[in-house]
């Protein structure tokens, strides 16, 4: 079955982006680049993975879930589909595919509930579902992360989007399955869910 992925980079306080939704806090410099370019090919838009010569592999992630916030970043910069390679589900209670610049066949927007529509992904043949955010929608799927890849910045922002939004959810136990500290000071870690049959207790 594939596994839902959350995949973000999160400053030291736990948040994703600033009170606004800006990100630019974070470095885009140094040696963690290269090697999650490398590995997470796939999460890189579209139109800055070309411009960058950077080469999708598809081996990674095929499918993209995030809310409406996280999606409208690009929009004051006209990227409308912002990851043309990859099917593209964006979850809105007040906002509709009428509410989206031009058409684009591989995107949807949907009021759907976020764990059917996963869990619905889950059961199709393909390869890992990228959650890229934002902090609420990751509090609603919480249930369904299968794993956490965690890009720690080394920059306080004081205030914003948590990696998770406050709310209600089973508390659930990871297992580390690598941390890599870089010379950028970014460190990147991931976890995969504990199955039950590897719970301890």
């Amino acid at each position: 079955m594939r596994e839902l992925v959350y995949y973000v980079a999160v400053s030291l306080d736990g948040y994703i982006a600033g009170p606004g939704g800006e990100f630019d806090a974070f470095p885009v410099e140094g040696d963690h680049m290269a090697a999650q370019n490398e590995r997470f090919s796939d999460a890189i838009p579209t139109v800055i993975a070309d411009a960058m010569g950077i080469k999708r592999t598809g081996t990674m992630f095929d499918t993209v879930v995030m809310g409406w916030n996280t999606y409208a970043v690009g929009l004051p910069v006209g990227m409308t589909s912002p990851y043309q390679h990859l099917k593209q589900v964006v979850f809105s209670r007040t906002r509709t595919e009428s509410d989206v610049p031009g058409e684009h066949p591989n995107l949807k927007v949907t009021d759907e509930d976020p764990v059917e529509v996963v869990r619905r992904l889950k059961s199709e043949p393909g390869q890992s579902i990228w959650l890229c955010g934002g902090g609420q929608l990751a509090t609603q799927l919480a249930g369904e992360i299968d794993r956490l890849v965690l890009k720690r910045s080394p920059v306080l922002f004081g205030d914003g989007i948590p990696l998770f939004a406050p709310g209600t959810y089973q508390p659930s136990a990871f297992n580390e399955v690598s941390t890599t500290a870089f010379g950028s000071g970014v460190v990147i870690s991931e976890y995969a869910r504990r199955q039950l049959s590897q719970d301890p207790n």
